[in-house]
């Protein structure tokens, strides 16, 4: 078999295909080589139309699920020269010129990803075809890697769908299904996947007969003041700046790159466009922005990539049927996750209320999903039927793997644990959805301890990424592949991690939570504290995320942490006295912050004088850095006590579990990466500092003691 990629043919009706599949992967992506295969093929194309051999092109994807999912990013990882950058995208924007000059029809006929440069070869085509199959979504992800679309996505998709609207794709990443493609205008038509083949040969023979209408897209009044005007161009791109600079505070360059050529060409020559994509992409390639992006991409591939183990002829079979016991807030959500990729799911619950309310919660969750367009009413429906309920254990007997994710005490779930053995089949994993008790602990009475591991999800479910699979002492090596395979059935990050108190993810938040206690003692004031941590890149301050989590919740999971670690975790005076009145946060509307129809409008500035805290002066006492090292210092050496404790293995590890778990700036490339720019040294300079003045709650921790010493950094000592 050839190793060219794409190939070109013509068919007995005269419709010419460049089809892509590439045999050394398993999605089409844009290498080097593939584009040069690419720029053959279009030339066969041009020779082919000269001829007068072919009256029409489709291009299209011989890949299960994938049409095009963008460029080989390992090789524009390595570019380092913006010069060379910029001359490689100058030729493959050349390349794909061909496709947009070819002078008869050609189609995009899209089944599955189409992303990046995959939609930008799209658009250089006159029509696209999607099918309406569920793995079939369209986007240009760039700007969530630190770049932009180069290869005239920033130029063309607003000048096909309207600035409005290509702006929700360019400066997001986000992807849309066929459904809504065909809605913007992106795709002339969706055809269904199981015709897909038959109607786009017959959609390419209408086109170069002419036959074809395709009817523009309708507009309302103001759509068309603000995509068809000057004035209303430049009133969105306005707009779209001042959010930008609001969400990113200037920290993340990429979108407002994307901006500006919008800005400066959108209503100029196509040619100046290119131009700038080109030079911008070159620039923004080789900034630390776009290095830790693609850092942290690398390392979400690896996780997909992965077992969650070291044994790697060991391969967990697909969850099919799952088991929920509990359907409170948590159970729903996971039993709802579940169903919505397509699994059976059985909630088992004590009370009929609570089977109820669970369902009725997992139904609001999917008929939500479909109002996003996310799904159609018909696969909301269809998902919804997949979950049943009841009181009976033996419903759980026929699941692969029982999700426990009842109230967080021993007693309960040591006692449901016990029931479950009975009915559960051999083969079946049991796994807890604990936040803090420990999996040893849980799983001692365990008949089969070695079948049982915990799978801690964040709230709410189907939103967080993140989910960490816990590994106790017992746990198999079958057991956590088993868990961590499900994790990514979900579409979810797992992370395995040891047992702990806290595990990971809550036990470095602790830390960093509790010293926004102590900066509320020493006279900083609510909105200095969030607003500091927000500019740093943060999606909400510590005081704003207490009262998201919940104080009641966050005082009980900082009591263990202070049980387990002692004086460095004494709990700041704030949270004891919180823990005696009715402010809980976010959910009954009273915690650092004022609540209108549950969101955060100000401050709540009588919390001062409630709870005895200096009251916050006009002139700022303390400033961003200031916070932001007391903040920071603690969650560093947090996560070098964890590394030190066998909680996880590697920096990587660490890095990705906060940002999917608590948004930490992945433009930083993860809370160890971005200690290295500062270097051990550096910090461990810093911590001693406030470690005269504060005491132990700043002693360093022995390991960044010991790589200052060493002269090493994180990623050198804990890479992968």
């Amino acid at each position: 078999m050839s190793d060219e990629n794409p190939t070109f043919r013509v068919d007995s009706n005269s419709i010419g295909w460049i089809t892509f599949n590439d045999p050394q992967s398993k999605h089409n992506v844009l290498s080097e080589r593939v584009m040069r295969d690419l720029a053959g093929t279009l030339n066969q194309a041009h020779i082919a139309e000269s001829e007068k051999l072919i009256r029409a092109l489709v291009i299209m994807s011989r890949k299960p699920g994938s049409f095009i999912v963008g460029a080989d990013l390992g090789e524009i990882t390595k570019l380092e020269d913006p010069s060379e950058a910029e001359q490689s995208i100058r030729l493959s924007q050349a390349i794909i010129g061909q496709l947009a000059e070819l002078p008869v029809p050609t189609v995009a006929a899209i089944s599955g990803a189409c992303l990046g440069g995959g939609t930008e070869i799209a658009l250089a085509c006159q029509y696209r075809i999607l099918s309406d199959s569920r793995t079939t979504h369209v986007g240009l992800p760039e700007v969530t890697l630190g770049i932009l679309p180069a290869l005239g996505g920033t130029t063309r998709l607003p000048r096909l769908i309207g600035l409005k609207a290509s702006l929700e794709l360019l400066l997001t990443g986000k992807s849309i299904n066929a459904q809504k493609a065909q809605r913007i205008g992106f795709a002339q038509k969706v055809f269904p996947e199981a015709l897909f083949d038959q109607m786009v040969g017959s959609f390419a023979i209408d086109a170069s007969d002419t036959l074809l209408t395709v009817p523009r897209r309708k507009k309302t009044f103001f759509s068309r003041i603000l995509d068809d005007t000057k004035i209303g161009r430049k009133t969105t791109l306005r707009r779209a700046r001042k959010n930008v600079v609001a969400q990113t505070h200037g920290q993340s360059p990429a979108p407002l790159r994307i901006l500006d050529i919008l800005d400066q060409h959108l209503d100029g020559e196509f040619s100046d466009s290119l131009a700038a994509e080109a030079h911008f992409w070159a620039e923004l390639i080789i900034s630390p922005e776009s290095k830790n992006l693609l850092h942290i991409f690398h390392t979400r591939q690896a996780v997909r990539k992965s077992n969650g183990i070291d044994h790697k002829n060991i391969h967990p079979s697909k969850i099919e049927a799952l088991g929920v016991l509990g359907a409170g807030t948590m159970g729903a959500g996971i039993s709802q996750l579940a169903a919505y990729k397509g699994m059976r799911v059985y909630m088992q619950d004590i009370h009929h209320a609570a089977i109820t309310d669970g369902l009725y919660r997992a139904k609001v969750l999917l008929d939500e999903a479909a109002q996003h367009k996310k799904l159609t009413n018909r696969q909301a429906h269809q998902a919804m039927e997949l979950i049943t309920g009841g009181l009976e254990y033996y419903g759980l007997s026929s699941a692969h793997l029982i999700v426990e994710a009842v109230a967080e005490k021993m007693d309960v779930k040591t006692s449901a644990f016990r029931q479950l053995e009975e009915v559960a089949s051999s083969e079946c994993v049991i796994a807890t959805n604990t936040s803090s008790l420990s999996i040893n602990k849980l799983s001692k009475g365990l008949n089969r301890p070695d079948s049982f591991c915990g799978i801690h999800f964040f709230n709410p479910v189907h939103r967080m990424p993140l989910v960490e699979i816990v590994q106790g002492s017992n746990s198999s090596a079958e057991t956590i592949a088993t868990a961590y395979s499900f994790a990514l059935q979900l579409g979810k990050v797992p992370i395995v991690v040891n047992d702990g108190p806290g595990f990971l993810v809550n036990r470095i938040l602790g830390p960093y939570l509790n010293e926004a206690g102590f900066l509320l003692e020493d006279g900083a004031s609510i909105r200095d504290i969030d607003t500091a941590a927000k500019r740093f890149g943060m999606p909400v301050g510590p005081l704003g995320l207490l009262d998201e989590v919940g104080l009641d919740i966050f005082t009980r999971a900082g009591t263990m942490l202070h049980k387990a670690f002692g004086k460095r975790l004494d709990p700041a005076h704030i949270f004891l006295e919180l823990s005696g009145t009715d402010r809980v946060g976010k959910k009954n509307g009273r915690g650092f912050y004022r609540y209108m129809d549950g969101q955060p409008k100000e401050p709540d500035e009588s919390i001062y004088s409630e709870l005895h805290l200096p009251a916050p002066s006009k002139n700022r006492k303390f400033s961003d850095k200031t916070i932001l090292n007391r903040l920071l210092l603690q969650m560093i050496n947090e996560a070098a006590l964890a590394l030190e404790d066998g909680i996880v293995q590697s920096a990587d590890q660490v890095d990705l579990a906060l940002i999917m778990g608590t948004g930490f700036p992945p433009y930083r490339g993860g809370l160890l990466r971005f200690a290295d720019t500062v270097h051990p040294r550096g910090i461990l300079y810093r911590i001693r500092k406030l470690e005269e003045v504060y005491g132990t709650r700043f002693t360093p921790a022995p390991l960044l003691i010991e790589l200052a010493e060493r002269d090493r950094t994180f990623y050198e000592t804990f890479g992968i």
